[in-house]
């Protein structure tokens, strides 16, 4: 019987041939802790007797959520993670010199590749699927773990295969893909399941709308999502090692065979797609824009950024829409680049000149609006269009506020008019 991608990946890993519903022990190839997880982790580390790292080149630690510090609370927090990676002297600790959001800085940094094993103590670690790898969030205990001795337990899930067909029209995204298909399946359509992406549609994404994709499959559910290895991802891990000399190891590719089983398939008509609004409060609650645009929703908050959508591709979309116009006056515009690379890119190519005179606020690299922590809380009864990917009930700030999820586009034309619109109008 032939094997899905996520099952090659564990079998290489354990050494023989595992199928769905095995659980197995395996090394991890990158472990992801960030400011607001890790110290769990480095307390339950400290209180098992270890001393070293197992495999300390296989562990990261990003200060991504409220760096720098919002208040004593969260300085004190990020100290704890700090004086854990002088003290084991970490060569992949990532503070406020050289930041940026996980899931975007290390696929950027080169540290994630095709064939890894990859957990973090983010739900958004799927992310990095993007890549052809196994990536997925646990808990911080399960990361000390892992910390301790260089792996981990896994039960390999199913797959689910989702064909996508066509070309994407005007302003239709990876965002609106995983949208979708949250829309079709729900929640927890993809509880414990790998979801794997093929058909024609991909050779027309880039690696933005990819990891897009890969970042939203736990909103429905989902242990990983991940995509086969091909051109553009080739001609993206090529540019990350020269950029930064080197990968940190040889990719290891992985192909679904012919033969795979899968549990489920789902099939969607990209080419037919309109941008897809996920209403509060859950991504499920998907409408198109047609009737997004005819309920005529004031807003108060844009938010571009995230894990999700705060990529190059998504400040130059935005950009564009803006150049030359403002904010409407009753809106808030607020533009979070995922890294510090993307920030000096974005400088380089006048992006950032364009989004602060249309009238645009934009912060350093942080997960900080997103998760209702700083940077972008909503008050009472607001609304905000976010490029993020969760709208649950008071996650960035008020109970009685609300999100509403959506493409680079269509938030960057919302802050124009001050009511959610369609960009293509």
């Amino acid at each position: 019987m032939g094997q899905t991608i996520t099952e090659k990946i564990f079998s290489e890993h354990a050494g023989r041939q595992v199928s769905a519903g095995e659980i197995v022990r395996v090394d991890i190839d990158m472990i992801i802790g960030n400011d607001i997880t890790t110290p769990i982790s480095i307390r339950a580390f400290e209180e098992s007797g270890a001393e070293r790292l197992a495999r300390p080149d296989n562990f990261c630690i990003v200060m991504d959520h409220y760096i720098p510090a919002k208040d004593i609370a969260s300085a004190n927090q990020a100290k704890i993670s700090r004086e854990f990676a002088y003290k084991h002297d970490m060569k992949y600790f990532f503070d406020e010199k050289d930041m940026g959001i996980e899931h975007a800085l290390l696929p950027e940094k080169g540290l994630v590749l095709p064939g890894d094993v990859i957990i973090g103590a983010d739900s958004h670690t799927c992310t990095h699927g993007a890549l052809g790898a196994f990536s997925t969030g646990m808990g911080s205990t399960d990361l000390s773990f892992a910390m301790i001795t260089g792996g981990n337990w896994f039960k390999i899930p199913e797959t689910i295969k989702v064909e996508l067909s066509g070309k994407p029209g005007e302003h239709i995204y990876g965002k609106d893909i995983i949208l979708e298909l949250i829309r079709l399946i729900g929640v927890d359509g993809a509880l414990y399941k790998a979801i794997e992406f093929t058909g024609d549609t991909i050779q027309h994404l880039g690696m933005a709308d990819r990891f897009s994709i890969s970042n939203m499959v736990i909103e429905a559910g989902a242990k990983n999502g991940v995509f086969a290895v091909d051109e553009v991802t080739e001609a993206y891990l090529a540019d990350r090692a020269e950029v930064n000399g080197g990968l940190r190891a040889e990719p290891k590719i992985h192909y679904a065979d012919a033969d795979a089983e899968y549990c489920q398939v789902i099939k969607i008509d990209v080419g037919s797609l309109s941008p897809v609004i996920a209403y509060p409060f859950l991504p499920s609650n998907g409408k198109t824009m047609e009737k997004a645009a005819a309920d005529n929703l004031k807003i108060d908050q844009v938010m571009i950024g995230s894990c999700t959508n705060g990529r190059i591709e998504d400040l130059r979309v935005a950009a564009q829409i803006v150049k030359g116009k403002r904010v409407a006056r009753h809106t808030r515009m607020i533009v979070t680049p995922a890294t510090q690379k993307i920030l000096l890119q974005a400088q380089k190519e006048g992006l950032m000149e364009t989004l602060i005179e249309a009238g645009a606020v934009v912060s350093n690299p942080t997960c900080g609006a997103c998760l209702g922590g700083y940077m972008g809380i909503l008050g009472d009864n607001e609304r905000c269009v976010a490029t993020t990917n969760r709208n649950f009930v008071g996650r960035m700030g008020a109970r009685t506020s609300e999100i509403y999820l959506a493409n680079s586009a269509v938030a960057a034309a919302s802050a124009l008019a001050g009511y959610l619109v369609d960009p293509r109008v």
